[in-house]
């Protein structure tokens, strides 16, 4: 499985982003995907996750927030995210199944 983020970007605090990621290779495979960050000198925490099904779990920081969607047919995971805070800056990684990782991509969210 093969995973390609887009979307990340500088934002104001309090403005919106969009993170996308396409998965290919084996996708037929996939039963969850999700969006992890890391921050300068801290470990990597997930953000939010999403199953096939619909199923999904948020970190605490980012409920009501962000919002993390899952399209089916095109093999591709969404992250939308709104009210951005300087706090969200972090390399954002997609994820599928726990065991294959995007190449990550940069959020930076500063006034």
């Amino acid at each position: 499985v093969q995973l390609v983020e887009s979307g990340g970007g500088l934002v104001q605090p309090g403005g919106s982003l969009r993170l996308s990621c396409a998965a290919s290779g084996s996708s037929f495979s996939i039963i969850t995907m999700g969006w992890y960050r890391q921050a300068p000198g801290t470990e990597r925490e997930l953000v939010a996750i999403i199953s096939r099904g619909g199923s999904t779990n948020y970190a605490g920081s980012v409920k009501g927030r962000f919002t993390v969607s899952l399209d089916n047919a095109k093999s591709t995971v969404y992250l939308q995210m709104n009210s951005l805070k300087p706090e969200d800056t972090a390399v954002y990684y997609c994820n599928a199944n726990g065991d294959f990782w995007g190449q990550g991509t940069l959020v930076t969210v500063s006034s």
